[in-house]
């Protein structure tokens, strides 16, 4: 398929309002406290039952960072002292052999990746005694085809950090970057030289990682279109196989940190639309892929060749290739995917102790999902990832045993899709919905259209605009 896409600044602009990046659906906003621990474990054991169990995805929330980012809105803790990590990491041990009771030991762990927060904040000893305690009590794999990546802040990296990690099983890493100009970096609190970023880079291609990718962030304060296409132009000199570009959602009413943002500073909604419209061109130019919702890979890179096949998958740590995966997350706020349910773990740290301490799981909301929640989240997956829809997938999978054709099901959604239609966003074919080259960039809108709870989550404040 066409990877293209079409900036269309009229239309970017009609369509820009708040709402999903849909890595799960339905949205937390869903989540509830009446799904708790004992209904997680419930679904979790009934996972060892499938005919053919699902390999396993763990995701290790590590929330500590040395300094504080003015933009970031990640669950996290900023301290210099670097022993408030020891009784959080013994509380994370506890939980990695309370979720491995539930699962089959046989059930291979796929895909492993540790966020944060900023995960190189603990010491090459603690990261050793924690991959050792995940390979204790689930089964990794040794082969290195798995898909095991960690977020780094090469602020935090040395020549030992990669060696050890690579030693450790990772494959890929993602470097944050988010702007390479001083000014932006000031006024953002993130102090970041090229030349440190630069030297990760090539360190961890002398480890023999499999993919490196780095993260930008457009929409921060001081920030130009010749200021970000110089950052662009130095990225692409460095080559990473991915690159992510971000938008900055300024939330000050619900990320505090945030208020420590001069607002004066913010480029206007129009420059902001002429960065992001520069940093695709940019990119495209450069020869890499538009995977989507932010994303760039090279050509040859997994994720364009999943989404050349289809198999394209999206989740809470963005765009992955491994989708027939349980999804196990542990640590503070961290939120699993298990069988057709999501559940979160507690967000505050004391929460998370207590439960630890009393031996419980730190499961505190979660949602079981219902058949049109499972039906629709397929649909959503689909166009988000692959920029099409093949509706006779669909109909197979969910819809054949209701005599339902996929038309009469979303009857409604097809009435608002016919005016993107319209708009040249997309083409309804009888027998697939196909996302234009116009609509790739306003794909969250598109999706909005399946999102059964939509009304109530475009209200809410969490989620930032489309674009």
């Amino acid at each position: 398929m066409d990877q293209g896409y079409l900036f269309n600044p009229e239309l970017i602009r009609r369509y820009d309002k708040a709402g999903p990046r849909y890595t799960s659906y339905p949205t937390a906003v869903q989540f509830h406290q009446k799904f708790g621990a004992a209904q997680y474990v419930e679904h979790a054991r009934l996972s060892n039952e499938d005919p053919i169990p699902q390999p396993l995805s763990l995701y290790i929330h590590l929330p500590f960072c040395a300094t504080v980012c003015f933009y970031c809105g990640c669950n996290k803790i900023i301290t210099n002292n670097r022993k408030r990590a020891v009784p959080y990491l013994e509380r994370l041990h506890r939980e990695i052999a309370l979720h491995a009771e539930l699962y089959d030991s046989d059930r291979v762990v796929d895909q492993l990746h540790w966020g944060g927060g900023t995960p190189t904040f603990i010491s090459l000893d603690q990261m050793q005694a924690l991959m050792s305690e995940i390979a204790k009590h689930f089964n990794l794999r040794e082969d290195d085809k798995g898909e095991y990546s960690i977020e780094l802040d090469p602020r935090e990296v040395t020549e030992e950090t990669l060696g050890v990690l690579r030693e450790l099983g990772f494959n890929r890493i993602s470097l944050g970057v988010q702007d390479l100009n001083e000014k932006v970096q000031r006024a953002v609190n993130r102090i970041q030289p090229m030349e440190k970023t630069e030297a990760a880079l090539d360190q961890a291609r002398k480890e023999g990682f499999h993919s490196i990718s780095m993260d930008l962030i457009y929409g921060l304060p001081r920030q130009t279109v010749e200021s970000f296409s110089r950052t662009l132009n130095e990225v692409i000199r460095m080559s990473p196989d991915r690159v992510a570009i971000y938008n900055y959602a300024h939330m000050p009413s619900m990320f505090k940190v945030q208020r420590q943002i001069n607002e004066a500073e913010l480029p206007s909604a129009s420059e902001k639309l002429e960065i992001l419209r520069h940093a695709v061109d940019r990119m495209t130019e450069a020869g890499y892929v538009y995977i989507g919702m932010d994303h760039f890979a090279k050509p040859d890179d997994e994720l364009t060749r999943a989404q050349q096949n289809g198999t394209l998958y999206r989740n809470f740590q963005g765009y992955s290739t491994h989708s027939g995966c349980d999804l196990v997350a542990m640590g503070v706020s961290s939120i699993s995917k298990v069988g057709f349910t999501y559940c979160q773990n507690h967000k505050d740290i004391d929460s998370y102790f207590k439960s630890i301490d009393e031996g419980e799981l730190p499961v505190f909301r979660g949602i079981e999902l219902s058949f049109d929640d499972v039906l629709r989240r397929e649909v959503i997956t689909q166009l988000i990832c692959n920029f099409v829809l093949d509706k006779s997938r669909i109909v197979d999978r969910y819809l054949k045993y209701m005599e339902v054709t996929f038309d009469d099901y979303f009857a409604d959604e097809l009435e608002q899709l016919n005016i993107m239609q319209g708009d040249g966003l997309l083409k309804l074919n009888d027998d697939s919905i196909e996302i234009l080259p116009a609509g790739r960039l306003l794909i969250r809108n598109i999706c909005a259209v399946f999102d059964v709870y939509n009304n109530e989550s475009m209200k809410s404040p969490r989620f930032s605009r489309m674009v």
